[in-house]
């Protein structure tokens, strides 16, 4: 649909396609119709921080202060408390040492030898995050500069009132945990920014990005101090950009694929039983590392009032609710930044030629210690190179279809170059949370937005007391013209390397021509608010990581910016199966659970179960025409290949007497995923039923009619070989689901450790995407928890095309991503009413008693009644209470 999604640009007149707006300093005054806050709302007085923290079930914290600052320390205190390793790792990785702690850590590749680590420190300060955080941060609104000193604070107290000896497994004892500044903080949030743009270019892209006859081996800044760390040092410089693919250093290629998901619904007053809003939240992240979610809730009377969830390190929620509005997340499609491909003066590969005139490629030296063993660091050098847009790429690297720096792409000598969106977006982060959850009505929650705020790279649902629902794209896009998009349009229709790009997520502008930069307008070069996506409802906005075209099919939205995502384009099935429940409430589906309940019409309650229901679209418009097949097949011999053929009767009985959901006593779920994971049709071709984009939530659909010859038939022929996936194996095909998907935690392991598993595995209830779940859980094979370098117990290998299946005989499917912080929420005459978890818990600390406290309880479907107001909190069984304090050192007190 890439030529579609641009004349759709086009032809509505550049809606989206360039910026103006408004921008505002953050502090809730000017535009944004919320009342300007004072300086002692704001700042503690006299560095006197001061917050009593009320802990409740399942360890959930409920911060009150008198002062934006001092619920920061609160902030920061808790999040040491139940997180300190993960935090301590994400400030050392956004200052770029991790090597100087952890060592080189393992080669990136046999043809890149040099230690993860390495690549990675030298990566993230070519990128500047902590350069950049020393310099801009008194630029900062004042509200951010108090919350990000706030929780440092809070952090320092906790780090400083902790005996190394009694800090958690996974770092006790470690070195790397310290005091932060506000600007560490400030750095990792700048890292956070780039989680779908930069942070995707660190373990290689940048780092291998040398001219030609240039090796990318840091080199020692001085001699070695002994013969064992020149040994060491030796080892790092022995790398060259030979043979360097996306494969061989195991990078991603698709870059639609961010590594999260999510759903998220917005109901509004027609579709629940009060008239008032409803959400459901349900982001879809994985379960161990940095990218964790944390629930807690901050209170500072008469300015913020808000119970949610963020990610370890941010000092406030990112998903939540207050009295009046309540609103999710899920990762968009929209693209972040552009890779620009530079022409090269002949015989000069640090100048590029734009629109006739010669331009410097410049270097910056950059430097990385480094600890080399025994006892001994060395500080290593290497130049990083950069264009007027950004950092140099190798875009042999990105894509095996481009070449190395220096070599030919459409006819000339051509280097690569990227411009990011989100470069500069950390600055408002804290701004654009804080003001949105301020917000009373829809009117004031979007004014963020419009004062050229961005929520980085998710989209928004949102619903409301007054029964208003709300969608936006209002991440961070590039604003390109009209003559641009049409110029990439020409360029991506005639040369399929540019268009196979772009189908996985990257947008290769000519940089030779000045046609192609961005428009800045008023917001830095992004899109600003009147061109983006969104949509106000009376009924549901909804979105399950499609773009945000069918976000309503009574409503579709066309007429974007073609960056934010296709449009007229076949919807996946979790994204189906979300619009079924809601398009159809009452229907059980092969669940015996109504969405909405017999009347059709929402609670919080509702939506919950409804998400627990583990209804998977396939199932339901697959399972009775393969159930056909089967009969009619009965022993007959199913040919699995030219070769081989076997009895698919057994599987078939499993499928008949399968409940069609994913619960953990469901029997025979696993045949259903290991038949579907080899059938797939996502292909429109399986399918007799096309596509029709006036209908995306039912087509494409009916599979294509069975052969005369059963035994050819291609659904059973895809059960025939998933039921051999399963022997080999060893897993019987009527076995529960909770015997065979489960999750089980890693014991605390420091990064030179060998990692263990916590305690026994949970049987884990949920689908996933290949099946068309919608309550997803997926295992993951990595070796380190996400984000990090602490290593993790994860499943031995996968199976082809049976939805990550472990290799490990009897082991199933290992769950470490998905469902996490997830509530169903309603508001009602007594204020807002939610229910939900953390499916993980609260700590990455195996010795912690909210280690996996709800992971048990999501195992039983035990959602917790997510506390707001003061009555209900005092009321909680496990209430504990405490007022923390400290004193900083104010700018008055230092003169």
């Amino acid at each position: 649909m890439l030529v579609a999604g641009i004349s759709l640009c086009l032809s509505a007149g550049l809606m989206g396609c360039s910026s103006d707006g408004d921008s505002d300093s953050g502090n809730g005054g000017g535009n944004n119709g919320l009342p300007a806050l004072s300086d002692s709302q704001i700042n503690a007085p006299d560095g006197q921080l001061s917050a009593r923290i009320q802990t409740t079930t399942g360890g959930v914290p409920h911060i009150t202060a008198d002062n934006l600052e001092s619920a920061a320390f609160g902030s920061g205190y808790v999040q040491a408390r139940d997180n300190v390793c993960l935090i301590a790792d994400s400030i050392i990785r956004a200052r770029g040492e991790r090597a100087l702690f952890y060592g080189p850590g393992p080669d990136v590749a046999a043809a890149l030898p040099v230690g993860i680590n390495v690549v990675t420190d030298f990566s993230y300060k070519a990128l500047g995050l902590l350069e950049k955080a020393n310099e801009e941060f008194t630029e900062l609104s004042a509200p951010s500069q108090a919350m990000l000193r706030g929780f440092a604070e809070g952090y320092n107290k906790y780090v400083d009132e902790t005996a190394p000896s009694d800090l958690p497994a996974k770092c006790n004892q470690a070195p790397w945990v310290r005091s932060i500044s506000a600007e560490d903080l400030y750095a990792y949030y700048q890292l956070v920014a780039l989680y779908a743009s930069g942070d995707n270019f660190v373990q290689g892209p940048l780092f291998a990005a040398v001219p030609p006859n240039t090796s990318p081996a840091p080199m020692p800044a001085m001699p070695a101090a002994s013969a064992d760390a020149a040994s060491a040092e030796a080892r790092l410089m022995a790398s060259n950009v030979a043979g360097l693919t996306p494969e061989a250093l195991g990078l991603k290629t698709d870059y639609n694929d961010r590594g999260m998901g999510s759903n998220g619904w917005g109901i509004g007053s027609e579709m629940t039983e009060n008239g008032k809003g409803a959400l459901l939240a349900n982001p879809h992240f994985p379960y161990t590392g940095n990218r964790r979610l944390y629930q807690m809730q901050i209170t500072v009377p008469g300015v913020y009032d808000v119970n949610g969830a963020g990610l370890i390190g941010i000092v406030i929620p990112l998903i939540g609710f207050n009295d009046n509005v309540a609103w999710t997340h899920t990762v968009s499609t929209a693209q972040h930044f552009t890779l620009y491909d530079l022409t090269l003066k002949s015989g000069d590969p640090l100048t590029y030629i734009k629109d006739g005139e010669e331009k410097p490629i410049t270097q910056k030296t950059i430097s990385v210690e480094v600890n080399v063993g025994g006892g001994n660091t060395a500080t290593f050098e290497r130049d990083f190179y950069y264009s007027e847009h950004g950092p140099m790429l190798a875009g042999n690297v990105i894509n095996s279809n481009l070449p190395s720096w220096g070599g030919n792409f459409v006819g000339r000598p051509t280097a690569f170059t990227y411009r990011d969106a989100n470069t500069d977006t950390a600055r408002i982060v804290v701004d654009q949370w804080l003001n949105m959850g301020r917000a009373r009505n829809v009117d004031q929650f979007q004014q963020p937005f419009e004062s050229c705020g961005s929520v980085l790279w998710v989209n928004t649902m949102y619903a409301d007391d007054s029964g208003q629902a709300f969608y936006i794209d209002g991440t961070s896009v590039p604003s390109l013209s009209g003559g641009a998009l049409q110029a990439f349009q020409a360029r991506a229709n005639t040369n399929p390397v540019v268009g196979g790009l772009f189908n996985a997520g990257v947008t290769l502008l000519d940089g030779s021509r000045g046609l192609n930069d961005w428009v800045e307008g008023d917001c830095e070069g992004r899109i600003a608010y009147d061109g983006m996506p969104k949509l106000e409802r009376r009924d549901y906005v909804q979105n399950s990581n499609d773009s945000y075209w069918a976000t309503n099919p009574d409503e579709f939205l066309t007429g974007f910016s073609p960056l934010y995502g296709s449009t007229e384009s076949i919807l996946s099935p979790r994204t189906r199966m979300g619009l079924a429940m809601l398009e159809n409430p009452t229907d059980t589906g092969l669940s015996t659970v109504a969405p909405a309940g017999s009347d059709g019409k929402f609670t919080g309650e509702e939506i919950i179960k409804a998400l627990y229901s583990n209804r998977a679209y396939y199932a339901e418009t697959l399972l009775d025409e393969l159930l056909a097949r089967c009969d009619t097949a009965d022993t007959t011999p199913i040919a699995t290949d030219d070769s081989s053929s076997r009895s698919v009767a057994e599987g078939c009985t499993a499928l008949a007497n399968w409940d069609g959901v994913y619960d953990v006593d469901s029997r025979g779920a696993h045949v259903f995923r290991v038949f579907i994971g080899d059938y797939d049709p996502a292909f429109p071709s399986e399918f007799s039923m096309a596509f029709d984009p006036a209908n995306p939530e039912t087509t494409p659909g009916t599979p294509n009619e069975a052969p005369a010859d059963i035994s050819q038939d291609p659904m059973l022929a895809s059960l025939a070989r998933g039921l051999d996936k399963l022997d080999q194996v060893n897993i019987a095909y009527d076995a529960r689901l909770g015997d065979v998907q489960r999750q089980q935690q890693s014991t605390g392991t420091p990064p030179s450790g060998m990692p263990g598993k916590s305690g026994s595995p949970i049987e884990w209830h949920g689908n996933q995407n290949l099946e068309g779940g919608f309550n997803i859980v997926r295992p993951d094979t990595g070796r380190v928890e996400d984000g990090t370098r602490y290593p993790r117990s994860a499943p031995a290998g996968t199976l082809a095309n049976t939805g990550s299946l472990s290799s490990t005989a009897n082991e199933g499917w290992l769950i470490a991503y998905g469902t996490s912080w997830h509530f169903g929420l309603s508001f009602t005459d007594e204020g807002p009413q939610g229910y939900g978890l953390i499916s993980y818990g609260q700590s990455d600390d195996p010795s912690s008693a909210f280690f996996q406290d709800q992971d048990l309880r999501y195992s039983a479907k035990d959602y917790r009644k997510l506390l707001y107001t003061q009555a209900d909190i005092t009321a909680d069984a496990e209430l504990q209470t405490e007022t923390i304090e400290t004193s900083v050192e104010t700018e008055a007190g230092a003169e």
